[in-house]
């Protein structure tokens, strides 16, 4: 292709050292799309270069709150404006359908506008303590922060981190998914338009072992902040002891989503659907473990595979489309695998587990809704994130067993209980061991409530004033009200 998307360093559009590239896919067709330039760790060294500078050389940490809102605000409002581009590209790079790229779009330009609104915000406190001292503590930036977001969720993910680190006073470097950084690189240019002075903002395209290890490990990167797999997850730990650098990971999930006899049957339906087919079930969150009360579990399943069957899987620009594909060759074959090793160790498959290979999508990565049930605790397909569109089906005899099913995980993101006894609801609730939980509901999720897990789903939180609070350091700050001598020592 003619045109190769650079990298954003130092307020300058670049390509990398060794002038490698990627062809990105379209997962509908199989079709390159693009062509970007490749990051080393060398550029990443870079671009950390320029951030540092700009935090502490140039006079970024001394800008004021209102000038770093006034900016978010401006990519905001130029974001908004072009939401019809940013959705379609959005599709065409990762594949949802179009009316999840728009929502994203918009839950994008929410996100700024929140944390530039935060950004003037009251953000420290005072202490009475017992000498004549004003004691108090305030927030500050933490300095040069890298990002590393995955693929799901290409652009909001971004901006989950992007805003908040902004916002609180910080530089950036930021690593995209290297299969679908396109709309961040549009995003990047939202940024050069809007005039965020050089080295605030530094955008590094590349692979997670090369681009994302280095700045895990840079000792001059203040804080990482990551969102993907668990295992990956691990393994940037390890690479932030160089310099103790702090951490934030959003990571993996199998989330129990809970329906009792007495739950509205056709919303919980309705719900169950969303929880595990939204995005192609390539959501962290996504509710792939269904659990039923015994005496519904017949008739729910019956009523959910006649529901899951009329699910329109198609391309993401098809305004019909429900279902797009998911986003690679190689995922998908992850996913058929796990399939395979659901029918392997004994799970009956009820709908689905197939490729689609109809003529209109057959170069595409597409896979039919899959739903597994007759399955036991301890299969794989129960245990392991399979992030994609297929569900595994519990069965649990009472409150105390559904409860003990959920928690039966290494994980701990999220979790639903559907019932209409309200104090039952409460009960379960509470004893779930996640960080994201709904009742009657699932999936929905605000810019002004905290995001993250318990056990291994992750470390911190996203979103809300705790979001904020994670691109911050926290200072003492003691005043002395009666100056004189201390006469601690004899003269």
């Amino acid at each position: 292709m003619d045109t190769i998307f650079k990298m954003y360093i130092d307020g300058q559009w670049t390509l990398s050292i060794n002038g490698e590239t990627r062809n990105i896919i379209n997962p509908a067709d199989g079709k390159i799309i693009a062509t970007v330039t490749e990051g080393t760790a060398e550029d990443v060294r870079e671009a950390v270069k320029a951030a540092k500078r700009a935090f502490y050389e140039d006079g970024w940490m001394e800008t004021l709150a209102v000038e770093r809102a006034k900016l978010l605000f401006e990519v905001a409002d130029i974001l908004e404006k072009r939401k019809k581009e940013f959705s379609e590209l959005e599709t065409i790079d990762n594949g949802k359908p179009l009316r999840e790229s728009e929502f994203d779009v918009n839950d994008a330009v929410a996100c700024l506008r929140y944390y530039a609104g935060l950004a003037t915000k009251p953000h420290g406190m005072t202490y009475d303590v017992p000498d004549n001292t004003q004691a108090m503590v305030v927030r500050e930036a933490i300095g040069v922060c890298g990002m590393i977001v995955p693929w799901n969720y290409p652009l909001l993910m971004s901006i989950w981190k992007l805003a908040p680190a902004i916002a609180a006073g910080n530089t950036v470097v930021f690593k995209p998914s290297e299969i679908t950084p396109l709309t961040a690189i549009k995003l990047f240019e939202i940024f050069e338009e809007v005039g965020f002075p050089k080295g605030v903002v530094n955008l590094v395209l590349g692979s997670g072992p090369v681009v994302g290890h280095e700045i895990a490990a840079n000792m001059d990167v203040d804080k990482v902040a990551f969102t993907g797999g668990t295992a990956t997850g691990r393994s940037i730990m390890q690479s932030a002891t160089s310099n103790i650098k702090k951490i934030s990971l959003e990571l993996g999930g199998k989330s129990p989503n809970i329906v009792f006899a007495d739950a509205d049957f056709e919303t919980a339906v309705d719900y169950a659907l969303f929880a595990i087919f939204c995005n192609q079930g390539q959501v962290c969150s996504a509710g792939s473990r269904l659990l039923l009360e015994q005496s519904i579990y017949d008739k729910f399943i019956e009523r959910l595979v006649e529901r899951t069957k009329k699910i329109k899987v198609g391309k993401g620009l098809d305004p019909s489309t429900e279902m797009g594909p998911v986003i690679s060759e190689q995922h998908m074959n992850k996913i058929l695998n796990y399939i395979e090793i659901g029918k392997k160790e004994g799970a009956k498959l009820v709908c689905g587990g197939n490729r689609i290979f109809t003529e209109e999508l057959k170069d595409g990565y597409f896979i039919e809704p899959t739903i597994f049930i007759d399955t036991t605790p301890d299969m794989r397909i129960v245990q392991e994130e399979i992030f994609g569109p297929v569900l595994a089906i519990q069965k649990f005899k009472d409150e105390a067993d559904a409860i003990h099913l959920a928690n039966d995980s290494i994980y701990g993101l999220a979790g639903g209980v559907f019932t209409n006894n309200s104090a039952k609801a409460h009960r379960v609730i509470k004893k779930l061991r996640a960080g994201i939980t709904w009742i009657n509901a699932y999936h929905p999720t605000y810019n002004e409530a905290p995001w993250g897990g318990y056990k291994q789903s992750g470390i911190g939180r996203e979103l809300g004033t705790l979001g904020y609070e994670e691109y911050t350091e926290v200072k003492q700050i003691n005043i002395n009200l009666d100056i004189k001598p201390v006469e601690w020592f004899s003269e």
